[in-house]
Parts: structure tokens; C-alpha cells; sequence
């Protein structure tokens, strides 16, 4: 495991860069379609403040022993991305900022032992509370992404790609094939720095292959696959959703 200080002050330069994507657009780019099927630029934003909060309750739990739920329902969660959708740029980048400063504010007061702690995602999986701090990781460099804003897979931090490839190649290879979506039977191989995920029932099965980054981009639903190459040729498979449950924790 990371010392997840160091992820902390990663996720710190993250938010920073949505902040400055966010305050160097014009206020009506706000209501420009973002990235994701049906979501606004604002819708965007809105979801990263409210997953702060939503993780910041995760931690509460872990500090407590008290169980919170990240969020009360879908439903409220969605209901609240909505009503926040509709605010100003101003609004927007002093949502996300101040929301990231009472994650951080959470995360570096918790207690050592706090953080082998086990809680639960929405999605109904369990984890320790120290991983809460790599789900942040991902919500804040991929729906950076997802501002189409010009900030994308090419602009990630190595770190962030160093830790987010692994991880997910190796979760995607420990769900079991029903769940790895059109992406069953392939290898997946970065070709910069070698690592792997064998989904293939034969040796002899297709390859798709590429710098970590393309594939990352790929896999996490932020590019089409540009980069990548496919033997034998075709098209490429779509990725099953991404994040997938971790494995191995």
C-alpha cells in the first residue's frame, strides 16, 4: 500500500487543477455538455463536491465506528448532482474546493487505527477506510477528464497512472468473466511497462496492447482507444464500467 499522505497531497494537486479548469472557462461553459451521457459541465462539478462528501462520511464511520452510508439513496444522491447543476461558475469552484479541503481536513486527522476500519462503498462492496482515499484519487483525475475541458488521459499525473493501471488491471482480472463485459477472452498488455491482465480462456487468444496510458484511458471509459493495437486486427471491445470492485485488499 501507498503511504496514502502522499495520495492526499496528489488529490490536493488534482483538485487544484479542476479549480483552475472550472475558473478559466466562461460562467455560461458551466451549462455545456461535459464528457458523460446527459451531464452538463456543472453536473460534473457538482459530483465531485458531493463525492467529497459522500467519502468524507466514509471516513466519519472509520473515525466512529458508527456506520454512515456514503450517500442516503441513488436517488438523493442524484437529486442533489441535479440541484447543484444549475449554480454559477463562482458557485461551483467554491463547492469543489471547499468540499476537498473538509475531505483532506478528515483524512489527516483520522486516527492510525482508524484506518484499517472496514466500511461500504454505495455499490455494496466492503473495504478498509485507508482505501477511501484511492477512490478519491479516481473521481478527481477521471471527472477532471470528464469536463471536456481540455484535461485528459495524456494529462494524468505518472503516479496517478502507475497506481490506477495496476489496480485495474489486476481488479478486472479478478472479476469473473460475466462481469468483464465484451473485454472477456482478450490480454491486455502496457507495453511501456509490461504489465498484464490475461482475461483469455487459450493462449493463442487476441491482444490489445499500448502505452499505460492509452490503456487506462481506455479501460476507464475516458478515451475510444486511441494508441492502443488489437492482433489480430478488429474493432475493439467496449471496457465493462469502470471502477470495478478491488480485489486483493
Amino acid at each position: 500500500m501507498r503511504d496514502w499522505r502522499k495520495v492526499l497531497e496528489e488529490i490536493d494537486s488534482g483538485t487544484e487543477r479542476v479549480v483552475s479548469t472550472l475558473a478559466g472557462l466562461p460562467d455560461e461553459e458551466m451549462a455545456a455538455p461535459s464528457a458523460l451521457p446527459g451531464w452538463t459541465r456543472a453536473h460534473v462539478a457538482t459530483h465531485i463536491a458531493r463525492n467529497a462528501d459522500s467519502l468524507w462520511n466514509l471516513l466519519q464511520w472509520a473515525r466512529t465506528g458508527v456506520e454512515v452510508s456514503q450517500y442516503p439513496s441513488l436517488a438523493v444522491r442524484d437529486a442533489d448532482i441535479e440541484a447543484g447543476a444549475g449554480r454559477c461558475r463562482a458557485a461551483l469552484v467554491a463547492d469543489v474546493r471547499a468540499t476537498a479541503a473538509r475531505f483532506a481536513e478528515q483524512a489527516r486527522t483520522l486516527p492510525e487505527a482508524a484506518w484499517d476500519v472496514e466500511v461500504r462503498a454505495m455499490a455494496g462492496y466492503a473495504h478498509p477506510a485507508w482505501y477511501i482515499v484511492y477512490r478519491r484519487w479516481n473521481e478527481v483525475e477521471a471527472h477532471h477528464a470528464d469536463l471536456a475541458a481540455g484535461y485528459g488521459p495524456a494529462d494524468w499525473p505518472e503516479a496517478y497512472v502507475r497506481w490506477a493501471l495496476g489496480a485495474t488491471l489486476a481488479d478486472l482480472a479478478a472479476l469473473p468473466a460475466e462481469r468483464q463485459g465484451q473485454v472477456a477472452g482478450f490480454r491486455l498488455v502496457a507495453t511501456d511497462t509490461g504489465e498484464s491482465a490475461d482475461l483469455r480462456g487459450a493462449a493463442d487468444g487476441p491482444v490489445i496492447s499500448g502505452a499505460g496510458r492509452a490503456l487506462l484511458g481506455w479501460l476507464s471509459g475516458r478515451s475510444g482507444g486511441s494508441g492502443l493495437a488489437l492482433r489480430p486486427d478488429g474493432a475493439l471491445p467496449v471496457p465493462p464500467a469502470w471502477p470495478h470492485e478491488p480485489s486483493g485488499l
